[in-house]
């Protein structure tokens, strides 16, 4: 289903909710693997910002590629691993990428109607894929910081409800919101730049003829890729402060992390540039393909809705 000349009819919150669950379940399940591998990387600290901690922290797992990571947990601890923490995130995809996608259009609309624009603009994109990250981030933080425990290559826990069951017996019912303030900062710059890009790079492309409905699809994985990719290389920083902060006890509790801008500056000056941007590859493995897969599977559904509301108004 693709992108026409012809501008889409605006869809219902619903259908645009729909759209967005099917998108984010779509892309989790075929990007998940990466997801597991870009936490490993990013649980990983070196020995220099080792040396500095006051705790004995154990050691992570070295892995020098992705590859190389990928064939390691096949290889020592099998193929579900590679699938390990992966129900929360897909209980937690079908309400964010469903928040993302329908609350940025929402507020898409109210910023057209509050500045009576008649068509969206690039500012309008911006501001509303960071009222959009904000949204979607209250929402997402407790299911991540059960699936970055999950992840950790030196976690003891054997199921979500054991997890969350022990977070809450240990850190209060607010333990569950740990690395909320760095999640807040990770959505927003990313569904920012995402939405705003897509805004963007759009104007580049040729719009897909209506007779075509490959180029459209091609075109919205383009569009997608590319604005998924940028977002990372803005975003990768907070998400490294937000899986430290997440990771388990036993892992993490050597480095004093505070306030995300905080704890970025402590990162780069104990691990380099190179810290705050761990994991970056698997990350753009990830969501790269999966910015234009989220595209794609979002703009397709939203397509059949219109398809099925035309066939219907014509039985009328």
């Amino acid at each position: 289903m693709a992108r026409i000349d012809k501008d889409p009819v605006k869809l219902p919150f619903i259908y645009q909710f729909i759209s967005g669950a099917v998108a984010g379940m779509s892309e989790t399940i075929m990007m998940y693997p990466l997801d597991v591998v870009k936490t490993r990387f990013q649980l990983q600290i070196n020995k220099k910002a080792l040396a500095t901690s006051s705790v004995a922290v154990p050691k992570q797992p070295e892995h020098s590629s992705i590859l190389s990571c990928l064939s390691k947990i096949l290889k020592e601890e099998g193929f579900k691993n590679l699938y390990k923490g992966m129900s929360p995130p897909l209980l937690m995809e079908v309400p964010k990428r469903a928040v993302k996608f329908a609350s940025n259009e929402q507020f898409q609309q109210i910023m057209m109607k509050k500045f009576k624009l008649k068509e969206v603009t690039s500012t309008v994109t911006l501001l509303a894929g960071t009222f959009a990250g904000i949204t979607e981030s209250l929402i997402v933080v407790p299911f991540e910081l059960v699936k970055i425990r999950l992840q950790d290559a030196q976690s003891d826990y054997r199921s979500p409800i054991r997890c969350t069951r022990t977070i809450i017996e240990n850190q209060g019912l607010f333990g569950i919101y740990a690395g909320f303030e760095s999640t807040i900062w990770r959505n927003t710059i990313w569904n920012a730049s995402y939405f705003g890009l897509i805004f963007q790079v759009k104007k580049f492309i040729p719009r897909a003829k209506s007779t075509t409905k490959f180029q459209g699809i091609r075109n919205d994985f383009l569009v997608g890729a590319i604005a998924g990719c940028m977002s990372c290389f803005l975003s990768v920083p907070f998400d490294v402060v937000k899986t430290r902060m997440q990771g388990s006890k036993k892992t993490s509790s050597g480095m004093c992390y505070g306030w995300a801008w905080q704890s970025v500056f402590l990162i780069y000056r104990t691990e380099g540039i190179k810290g705050i941007y761990k994991g970056i590859l698997p990350i753009i493995c990830r969501y790269g393909p999966g910015g234009g897969l989220l595209l794609v599977v979002f703009n397709g559904v939203n397509e059949l809705f219109r398809m099925s509301d035309h066939y219907f108004q014509t039985l009328k």
